[in-house]
């Protein structure tokens, strides 16, 4: 009995956060039809929605899983460059724009899934501190080969060339008078036709949420949790710890490439350098400040710590100091014994008058 509570309060749960974001949206987008929103506003809204699932997404690996990743901001890169390659080539096969950033989300998140068992078999091995420094590595690796590579089309197809002499250009590439050049080495993708949208933002926040909700619910999250709790009992009964880690891994990295595709096809133009080890720890910062293994809280500290430091530019040099100060005050709010009893007392006094307004309405 107590077991089907649980798994009713879950539910609950689950459709109150589904409930919030997509009531959160259609206030958001009916102020963007109504022309409401300033531009510089209307212009964070997708990168609000990819940082969202970035936040969600690491939070399986980090806050479910129990295992530190510092090169999420890597897995985002691959997705954002293959996706922004898939949807740029198909320009003429896939004319319809929603079309072709449904197929340059699904293959940066394909791509980014790869780089996840690529990574993971050998990487998922290892724990604590060892695992975060490997993964640091691979982010700073991806973009030093994103750096080096060069991406065109033409009639004939994709050219690609690794350059890392420095010494061959686009040039190299031998395309015919009808190619286009996608990624120049360090200068990026450049030209790229601009897909995303909030609303494709809002179907991808909740395409994470529903897969990363229905693992933790699943028996397959239960083992990732086991894991994290006590590897050894875990082992001791039978749970292939390397397995169910790879699954939390690659469906992190896999959501992760999904984002930065939506995030590349955003702008005219992205480098490899907006995906670089800051923009790792700032998802990181998401995570934690929302509540490791907490997803509503994931959720939210990504749209307000987003929000927050573009919203203080008007403060210059001083935006970032009020940053860190709001940071490190959050901090020791969240993690206060006294602000943490009195939360639980209002959740509690806000659940018993829900209670005897239901029973009230039930008698009437």
């Amino acid at each position: 009995m107590k077991r089907l509570k649980d798994v009713k309060g879950t539910t609950k749960v689950d459709f109150a956060t589904y409930l919030g974001v997509t009531i959160a949206f259609l206030i958001v987008y009916a102020l963007q039809l109504d022309g409401r929103l300033t531009n510089s506003v209307e212009s964070w809204l997708v990168p609000i929605c990819c940082f969202i699932v970035m936040a969600v997404s690491l939070n399986l690996v980090v806050g479910i899983s129990g295992e530190l990743s510092l090169g999420h901001a890597g897995f985002m890169s691959v997705g954002a460059f293959s996706g922004i390659t898939a949807a740029m080539s198909l320009s003429s096969a896939i004319p319809l724009a929603p079309v072709r950033l449904v197929v340059g989300i699904v293959v940066g998140a394909l791509c980014a899934a790869v780089a996840g068992v690529v990574v993971g078999v050998p990487v998922l091995r290892l724990r604590g501190d060892y695992l975060a420094i490997v993964t640091l590595a691979f982010g700073q690796i991806i973009k030093d080969l994103i750096n080096c590579l060069l991406v065109g089309y033409d009639s004939k197809g994709l050219h690609i060339i690794f350059n890392v002499s420095g010494l061959r250009s686009i040039s190299d590439l031998h395309m015919d008078d009808t190619g286009v050049a996608i990624i120049k080495g360090a200068q990026g993708a450049t030209g790229v036709t601009k897909l995303a949208s909030f609303p494709a933002g809002y179907i991808l926040v909740m395409v994470t949420l529903v897969v990363v909700l229905h693992i933790i619910r699943s028996r397959t999250g239960r083992a990732i949790m086991s894991i994290r709790d006590n590897r050894i009992a875990a082992e001791s009964v039978g749970i292939n710890v390397t397995k169910y880690k790879m699954i939390a891994f690659v469906t992190s990295a896999a959501l992760a490439g999904a984002a930065g595709a939506l995030y590349g096809l955003n702008y005219g133009g992205l480098v490899s350098s907006r995906f670089d080890f800051n923009t790792s720890i700032l998802v990181l910062v998401y995570v934690v400040l929302g509540g490791l293994g907490n997803i509503w809280g994931s959720v939210i500290g990504a749209t307000v710590l987003y929000i927050l430091p573009e919203a203080l530019r008007d403060f210059a040099d001083y935006r970032m100091l009020v940053y860190a100060i709001v940071l490190i005050l959050v901090m020791i709010a969240t993690n206060n014994p006294t602000i943490k009893t009195l939360f639980g007392k209002l959740t509690a006094l806000v659940k018993r008058r829900g209670s005897a307004a239901a029973a009230k309405g039930g008698a009437q």
